[in-house]
């Protein structure tokens, strides 16, 4: 009697899963029927993974189906190790840098700092970013190398004094939606602060 209710409470699962379902595949059968849809099937809504599971990762991946898109991507050119080493200096900026402000006459100085590598992702980071984005709506963004980083000032017009401070460091250096185009100028071997 014991017996037959474990065999009862342990088909119950399974036998609930078939009724909603359909027959429940053995490994080798799911295996298969995931390879089969593993591009995708229409008649299947949600049978294709669309999470790669780490950023830096998603972003090289954007890029190069991008390139393979492009019937007049040079491979001769492309260079996406370049990519990943803007990503891991993206990354370091993000996560390792310490920032300290000021209040300067029409804006803030941020004197950003870090440890060992990170320093040398600041500098890069934060002087690409004034470059790119100096002038842009009358802001000012003026960069220079410290001691372990870069400063970086900058100054708003009176009526984004607010939006400004609000921002801090990290909201400034996302401004301007070019940070995807220039992953992909990198990734073809171009310089995009030029």
């Amino acid at each position: 009697m014991i017996r037959a209710l474990i065999l009862i409470a342990c088909l119950a699962p399974a036998s609930a899963l078939a009724q909603e379902g359909g027959p429940m595949p053995i490994h080798g059968e799911m295996m298969q029927g995931e390879m089969t849809h593993a591009h995708g099937d229409p008649a299947r809504p949600g049978s294709t993974p669309t999470e790669v599971g780490e950023g830096a990762f998603a972003a090289i991946q954007e890029i190069v189906a991008i390139l393979e898109r492009d019937p007049a991507t040079d491979w001769s050119k492309v260079d996406i190790d370049a990519l990943r080493q803007h990503l891991v200096d993206l990354n370091a900026v993000t996560l390792e840098a310490r920032v300290a402000s000021a209040p300067v006459d029409g804006g803030t100085r941020f004197d950003v700092t870090g440890d060992g590598a990170v320093s040398e992702s600041i500098r890069r980071m934060v002087m690409a970013h004034a470059a790119t984005m100096n002038g842009v709506d009358g802001w000012t963004f003026a960069a220079a190398p410290i001691e372990g980083g870069a400063s970086l000032t900058v100054r708003a017009p009176p009526k984004d004094v607010a939006k400004l401070k609000g921002l801090g460091f990290f909201g400034l250096m996302t401004l301007g939606m070019h940070h995807q185009m220039h992953h992909l100028m990198i990734a073809r071997g171009q310089n995009p602060h030029e």
